[in-house]
This record gives C-alpha cells, sequence and structure tokens, in this order.
C-alpha cells in the first residue's frame, strides 16, 4: 500500500503539456484583449504633457513676435518648435536643426509640424497620426490658446471644431475621431 501512495505521489508531482498549454492559451487570449486597453492608456496619460508643451510654445511664441508687424510670424517653421522641446521628456526629435523631425507620441510615428500661415499674420502646429485615445482630449487642452482646429480622420472630410463662429464641443470632437493612429489636427494661432 505504501508503494502505491508513493507511485500516486510522483504521478501527482507536476503539471501536464496539456494543462500548461490551455493555461498559456488563456493568459495570451487576455494578453491580446488587454493590449489595446493598455497602449490607448499610455497615449492618454501623455496629452497632458504634450499639450503643455504645445501651449507654452505657442504662448512663447506669442510673446515673443515682432510687435507692431504685419507679419510678426513670418518665417516660423518646424526647427523653433524643436529647438524649445530639445529637452523634452515626451516629444522625440531627431534629424538636423535646419529640418527636424518632432514626434508628439500621441500615436505611432505622429509628427508635430509648425508653418507659417496666413502671409506671416499667423501660424499652424499640425499634429498627424493621433491616436483616438488622444481625442478630444488634445483639442480640449489646446482649444484655449488656439483660434481655429480643424480635424481630419483618415479617409474622412477635414471639419473645423473650432474658429471664431464654432464654438469647441468636445463631444463633436470625440464623434469625428477616427479609430487607431489616423487623425490630423491643426491648430492654427494668430
Amino acid at each position: 500500500m505504501h508503494a502505491q501512495h508513493q507511485k500516486q505521489e510522483m504521478q501527482q508531482a507536476g503539471f501536464s503539456l496539456v494543462e500548461v498549454s490551455i493555461v498559456m492559451a488563456i493568459i495570451l487570449l487576455l494578453a491580446i484583449i488587454a493590449i489595446p486597453t493598455v497602449q490607448a492608456y499610455v497615449v492618454e496619460s501623455k496629452v497632458p504633457k504634450v499639450g503643455e508643451e504645445l501651449a507654452r510654445f505657442i504662448l512663447h511664441t506669442r510673446v515673443n513676435a515682432a510687435g507692431g508687424s504685419a507679419t510678426p510670424y513670418g518665417g516660423i517653421a518646424t526647427n523653433n518648435l524643436a529647438n524649445m522641446l530639445r529637452d523634452s521628456s515626451v516629444f522625440s526629435i531627431s534629424g538636423n536643426a535646419s529640418s527636424p523631425t518632432v514626434l508628439h507620441g500621441l500615436g505611432t510615428d505622429g509628427q508635430a509640424n509648425v508653418a507659417e500661415a496666413e502671409a506671416g499674420s499667423a501660424f499652424t502646429i499640425t499634429l498627424s497620426k493621433v491616436n483616438h485615445a488622444a481625442c478630444p482630449s488634445i483639442a480640449s487642452v489646446l482649444q484655449r490658446v488656439s483660434d481655429t482646429i480643424v480635424l481630419t480622420p483618415e479617409g474622412g472630410a477635414s471639419a473645423v471644431i473650432k474658429d471664431a463662429d464654432t464654438p469647441y464641443s468636445a463631444l463633436d470632437t470625440e464623434m469625428r475621431c477616427s479609430h487607431g493612429d489616423k487623425n490630423t489636427f491643426v491648430f492654427t494661432v494668430g
């Protein structure tokens, strides 16, 4: 009887390959379901810092604009943004000083670009490939310092979500955003 009991204990000592395979399949399934949620959370958590740094750039640019000039933002470009954000913990800057690439971190390979607008009397900040998890949060943060906001979802029509005649609505903006890294925002400052 004692030998049979030892034999039974030895057979019960570990897990079978089938049991381990089932547990691994369950863990893999849970990971597949959770990864998009975790990615969305990571993107959403970056919005306040990205918005704060862009708002700081806008305010800094407004303060330092050529006062009394009809073209206070003449010649402004992405290199001005890159210069101010060199030490950023959120933005990633690569390339040379005259033509840098500024990645905003709110979507895979999403870029931030600055350009002169309205013959130098205004400028735009364009954020490409913005993930839906950052929409409408980034627009909500920057609507306070932007005169006009245009949203273009990939494959969709551009929509003005804020201007002199259109009050900003976070709910409207959220409805217009496409799922994924497929949204482009253009913030115009004058």
